[in-house]
């Protein structure tokens, strides 16, 4: 992948890339919201803090999203332009298109709903990641934590965390149900299929270049 915050190499397709994804992620969890079968971990969260405090879930989430941010710090971690986008773009486009969505919907097309917002998030997933411009905060806990702790397994920790703010996020109202375990399912399979799609590929190292015009020319041609 090209290295993160290096915007000099391909920067048009990256950050396109990026902001395309962040809104797509935003979209699915508005629709995953809407059908109300069933959120992923850190949304049960969201919009269980969302009911005990009238917040909007949009806010909660950019919220949520920089208060893990400064959890970096003693992990020092390096945030990357597409980690600070992340905590501000998702929350504000979540909260557009819940207000664009209609509040009660048949039971056919909450259904559509949730598995659209399953594959548009891991589309979203492999775009924004793709585009490596930095990890989103949550992510970046994780993946931080275990870096400063070798011996840890990030499947492990990941674990932990999520099914630590799944707890918390149903015993503060947020929607846990069919929706969750589908996600939970999917979501990894669709990861696989999307990350490498929108990879952006390798920046081509420098030294081949000048290889090429440092090779000395036959006699009679010209470079």
């Amino acid at each position: 992948m090209a290295a993160i915050g290096n915007l000099r190499y391909r920067p048009t397709r990256r950050l396109t890339q990026l902001y395309v994804g962040l809104a797509l992620y935003g979209v699915s969890m508005a629709l995953m919201i809407r059908s109300g079968l069933g959120l992923d971990p850190w949304d049960v969260f969201h919009q269980g803090l969302a009911r005990q405090t009238g917040l909007t879930v949009g806010t909660v989430t950019i919220a949520v999203g920089a208060a893990v941010l400064l959890l970096w710090i003693p992990l020092r971690q390096r945030p990357g332009l597409g980690t600070v986008s992340n905590v501000v773009v998702i929350g504000l486009v979540l909260d557009a298109t819940l207000a664009l969505l209609p509040s009660d919907p048949g039971l056919p097309v909450r259904v559509g709903m949730l598995v659209v917002g399953i594959i548009a998030n891991g589309a979203a997933t492999g775009l924004y990641l793709g585009a490596a411009l930095g990890a989103g905060p949550r992510d970046g806990l994780m993946t931080g934590y275990v870096a400063r702790r070798p011996g840890r397994s990030i499947r492990l920790v990941r674990t932990v965390i999520e099914v630590a703010v799944l707890a918390l996020g149903w015993l503060l109202g947020g929607t846990v149900g069919i929706g969750t375990v589908a996600y939970a399912l999917a979501i990894g399979p669709l990861a696989q299929v999307f990350i490498p799609l929108f990879a952006v590929p390798a920046q081509p190292a420098p030294a081949a270049a000048e290889l090429v015009s440092c090779t000395p020319q036959p006699a009679g041609e010209t470079a």
